[in-house]
């Protein structure tokens, strides 16, 4: 839709625009746009998108947001330094490029990024270039879908995220909705149909060029050292366009279940539906199973269960918490990663100063007990202690002694005041505190 496309003939003032549209970009998504996204456009198709993709003012917030992000190269070895060094230059050939029709994305450069227990998972690293203009396409076409989609959803959403996620399938489960339904979509952003993608992005899109541009994404070659491939299916791991797309195709199931009466949260590919009863999950579970099947996609058979999360060893994980017995933990993989990290920076050969070692430590303590502070109070304790732990360990090894910290006489000597008093966070205090201050 043009700027000039038919809209409800009344004056529409800049303070009009409804709350959930703050997070646009207004240098795009003019009032007169908004109003039109709002009421409705002829054909429920929008045109004429390109040419605000490749305004010069576009562009531009595009490539800030890019190099605030920052990341590595890409397959042309240009990274956010390099591109800054010219980027007016580089901008407006961009702009010319995709006016003029020019524009081709290159390659995706794949890599292997570690997982907890030794697994890893593939990452597509764009070009710098490629990055900026999927920014500012995802700027122009984010409002048209965002309007459609449900309350359920939110994952890569404006305005929201795991803890909302967490705090809906909260309520969820003290309403008695305990009997779950855990889902895993096997290899999910690799598999999406791009036929029926496409689809579904025709549906509200109709300008050519730029629905051309999606397309190209969606079958870029990937190179992984010397192995190069065009995918035929799946959504690019790593690109700006990525979630929104993988969105889109889930928005269907949403909307099925919403029909059915189903209590679904999703973040995502990662969903679970929260029901009153065990047959009522199975329920769900088959129709679940019959759209996945519809749409070819695949659930993983070892990773979908149905149980009563109230019942010891039939609790489900959700965003790093595992739900059971009533309580909420920090699941397994979650704790190993966290510890992992502890490990990383407290390696008894690092020679900065016990001072600069906290310092280091705190930030990530504090940010991850911000999102796992209301798992069961019992895993704090524990986990201050590993990391007191490895603090006296390093100072036993700056006074040339073996061991691992462990002994009576270390704790006297470095009680847990001592590392208090050069700034270490505490999870177990900060729990403390927060449930005085309830």
């Amino acid at each position: 839709m043009s700027e000039s496309a038919e809209v409800p003939a009344m004056a529409i003032q800049a303070e009009s625009a409804p709350t959930q549209w703050e997070w646009v970009d207004r240098t795009i998504w003019t009032e007169r746009m908004l109003a039109a996204l709002g009421n409705g456009v002829k054909g429920n198709k929008w045109f004429s998108l390109i040419d605000k993709v490749y305004r010069p003012g576009t562009l531009r917030s595009a490539w800030e947001q890019v190099k605030a992000n920052r990341g590595a190269a890409g397959i042309d070895r240009q990274s956010i330094e390099g591109f800054a060094a010219n980027a007016e230059r580089y901008l407006n050939e961009l702009a010319k490029d995709l006016e003029q029709g020019r524009y081709q994305p290159q390659a995706v450069r794949r890599v292997e990024i570690p997982k907890a227990g030794g697994k890893t998972r593939p990452l597509g690293i764009p070009t710098v270039k490629d990055r900026i203009v999927q920014t500012a396409v995802k700027r122009v076409i984010e409002p048209i879908f965002e309007k459609e989609f449900l309350p359920m959803s939110y994952g890569f959403r404006p305005g929201r995220g795991c803890k909302d996620a967490l705090r809906e399938v909260d309520g969820y489960l003290r309403e008695g909705h305990t009997h779950v339904v855990d889902a895993d979509l096997k290899g999910y952003f690799d598999s999406i149909p791009h036929d029926l993608l496409k689809e579904r992005i025709e549906e509200r899109i109709s300008d050519g060029r730029l629905l051309e541009l999606l397309a190209g994404w969606l079958r870029q070659d990937i190179v992984k050292g010397l192995e190069r491939w065009t995918p035929t299916g799946g959504t690019p791991q790593g690109s700006v366009i990525s979630p929104l797309l993988a969105n889109l195709y889930l928005h269907p199931l949403d909307e099925r279940m919403s029909k059915l009466g189903y209590r679904m949260v999703r973040y995502a590919d990662d969903f679970v539906i929260l029901c009153r009863s065990a047959e009522q999950a199975h329920a769900a579970l088959e129709e679940v199973k019959a759209w996945v099947e519809e749409n070819g996609l695949t659930l993983h058979p070892d990773k979908t269960h149905i149980g009563d999360c109230r019942i010891e060893g039939q609790g489900f994980e959700f965003l790093g918490y595992r739900f059971e017995a009533g309580k909420r933990w920090v699941r397994k993989k979650s704790l190993q990663g966290f510890k992992d990290k502890i490990r990383e920076k407290t390696c008894r050969t690092r020679g900065d100063s016990l001072t600069r070692i906290i310092a280091d430590l705190t930030p990530m303590i504090r940010g991850w007990y911000g999102y796992f502070k209301h798992a069961c109070r019992w895993e704090f304790p524990r986990l201050d202690g590993f990391i007191r732990r490895r603090l006296r360990a390093i100072l036993r090894k700056q006074e040339k002694r073996p061991g691992l910290g462990k002994c009576h006489a270390d704790h006297t000597r470095w009680p847990n005041a001592y590392f208090a008093a050069l700034g270490l966070f505490t999870m177990t205090e900060a729990r403390l505190l927060a449930s005085q201050s309830r």
